[in-house]
């Protein structure tokens, strides 16, 4: 299986989690507690970007680096994953 091919598998399985306790267990499994807590830090980021925050502020309110925030916000301005799902509607 190609890499792509394993990463696509993630993301099919990830689709089939329905709760936040399926989603719990599955990330204990897959991931460290530091991973998780830097992914959950990366979209917290998002959030803040997306009210309005600077970049200082951002950093000031999460344990984030500003290499990491500047990634953040490139994808907030850029991408579509983070607006469509962190966008107030």
């Amino acid at each position: 299986m190609g890499k792509n091919e394993k990463i696509t598998e993630l993301y099919r399985i990830i689709t089939k989690l329905s709760t936040i306790e399926e989603c719990e267990i599955f990330f204990e499994d897959l991931c460290t507690n530091k991973e998780v807590e830097k992914m959950a830090e990366r979209l917290y980021a998002a959030k803040l970007l997306l009210a309005g925050k600077t970049y200082n502020q951002v950093i000031a309110e999460t344990d984030i680096s500003s290499a990491t925030l500047s990634r953040v916000s490139r994808c907030v301005q850029y991408g579509e994953g983070y607006s469509k799902l962190l966008k107030e509607k």
